[in-house]
């Protein structure tokens, strides 16, 4: 019987030095808001990645431009509502998409990608790699990011 070479069966776990990050740009034209987010959340965990780790950032910094022509479906304009506490009696605030998307567009796709990531200190750190733009032009091409269609992400 021969012996296995154990040394290439080691599970390799990214750190913040092995980890190569890249920048994403991805158009949200047309594009619907729950589903976008959830594409945009996963990159930014970096699970598209092989060597992906739950515990460090190992995901890619994402641009998303053209915020403002985000689609929702069905009645959400008017339905969904966005709750917040001032923190004094009687502070709860709602706003529902449609007032919310008046007053700032690219808070709804902020909102969406940071509510799937996790709610601890990682998913603080990890949100900071999202940059929403609204129209088409960022500030971000010195680091000449990469083009990805939504519809290619899995």
């Amino acid at each position: 019987m021969k012996a296995v070479n154990t040394l290439s069966y080691k599970t390799i776990s990214a750190n913040k030095e092995t980890v190569s990050k890249q920048w994403v740009l991805v158009d949200a034209e047309g594009q619907t808001l729950g589903r976008l987010a959830s594409k945009v959340a996963k990159i930014i965990r970096g699970k598209h990645k092989p060597g992906y780790t739950p515990h460090v950032d190992c995901g890619d910094n994402v641009i998303v431009v053209n915020a403002e022509k985000v689609n929702l479906s069905g009645k959400k304009w008017d339905e969904k509502e966005y709750i917040r506490y001032t923190g004094y009696q009687g502070g709860q605030r709602i706003l529902t998409a449609r007032e919310l998307f008046a007053r700032k567009p690219e808070a709804l796709v902020e909102k969406a990608v940071k509510g799937m990531l996790p709610k601890n200190r990682l998913g603080r750190q990890l949100f900071r790699n999202l940059h929403v733009v609204i129209g088409p032009d960022h500030k971000h091409e010195a680091q000449k990011p990469i083009t990805l269609a939504p519809d290619t992400i899995k």
